[in-house]
């Protein structure tokens, strides 16, 4: 199988199967985040405790995606302090701006690094985006 059809498949089970989409009870942060261009519509929930991530998920409809992008930013985030979470969503952003290639820096992104090829589709920029810029929005106080 050749990296291509793997990174899809990936997106595909985490667009069908995302382990992270269900309401969160007694969620500390939770924030809608809208893509006004294509209907993609979350809310993201955070739980955060002493500054570090115990958990998160969403709720929301959109395109596969932004859906499956926001279930691995989930799978990233929980464990990580809100600092390391915001690094990691820079180095998300700056692998969809197509400014971050080399696969060290991308290793760290796991399997959210197979939406490497947004890059190259600026009308899907914004989907994969959602999940991580509504996490930026209320880690950094605004959400």
């Amino acid at each position: 199988m050749d990296l291509k059809n793997l990174y899809r498949e990936i997106v595909n089970e985490h667009n069908l199967n995302p382990s992270h989409k269900h309401p969160m009870e007694g969620a500390t942060h939770e924030l809608r985040g809208v893509n006004p261009s294509c209907g993609d519509d979350i809310v993201l929930f955070l739980k955060t405790e002493d500054g570090v991530v115990k958990e998160a998920s969403f709720t929301g409809e959109g395109c596969a995606i932004s859906q499956a992008s926001c279930d691995m930013m989930c799978d990233q985030v929980v464990g990580l302090t809100e600092a390391e979470a915001l690094e990691r969503a820079e180095l998300f952003h700056g692998m969809i701006r197509g400014e971050v290639t080399d696969e060290s820096s991308l290793e760290a992104l796991d399997e959210a690094a197979s939406l490497q090829d947004v890059s190259h589709m600026p009308a899907r920029v914004k989907c994969a985006m959602l999940g991580w810029r509504t996490m930026k929005e209320i880690l950094d106080g605004q959400g």
